[in-house]
């Protein structure tokens, strides 16, 4: 798509273009916002099932993003977390879910629940079934800031690999 130039518009077509701010009264702001709500509940109202879960979908997957280009690391916010949360959504039991992504409900319920860290595979299978919704190298992102975070953090392992490394330099 081809943008034109500022310089190639009329003094006339940029005065028609420009909107002047409008000072309005608090009756008037007070019906703006009247009607502004009655047409988002309107629109709102259209929306289809699948809409509203497209809609959920997209939203983890902006919350996902945001969470992953900050630099801070959230202990609650877990590859789990986000994958309980999108189970959620879907409005699905983990058993079903589970073999929609061809895994085991156990192996499901100990990536829900923190208790062991997804293989590369999953990241795949979630892209595929949320139909490229929430890209994989998301998913694979969001463990590897978890494994950053635990290697930063982890003195009694930083300590033992230490105690490796002087005994076999020694």
């Amino acid at each position: 798509m081809k943008t034109k130039k500022i310089t190639e518009y009329s003094s006339q077509e940029l005065a028609e273009a420009y909107v002047f701010p409008v000072k309005l009264t608090a009756k008037q702001k007070e019906e703006a916002a009247r009607q502004l709500l009655q047409a988002r509940a309107k629109t709102q109202a259209e929306l289809t099932e699948s809409d509203k879960q497209t809609s959920r979908v997209l939203q983890l997957r902006f919350r996902l993003e945001d969470y992953l280009n900050g630099e801070a690391f959230d202990p609650a916010l877990t590859f789990g977390h986000f994958l309980k949360e999108y189970v959620s959504i879907l409005g699905k039991k983990r058993k079903v879910f589970a073999d929609e992504i061809s895994v085991d409900e156990t192996l499901l319920s100990q990536f829900v629940n923190a208790h062991r860290l997804p293989p590369d595979y999953m990241a795949i299978r979630l892209e595929l079934h949320s139909h490229n919704v929430i890209p994989a190298h998301y998913w694979y992102r969001l463990v590897e800031k978890q494994k950053e975070h635990e290697i930063k953090t982890n003195k009694t392992l930083r300590l033992k690999e230490m105690k490796f490394v002087h005994s076999r330099v020694a």
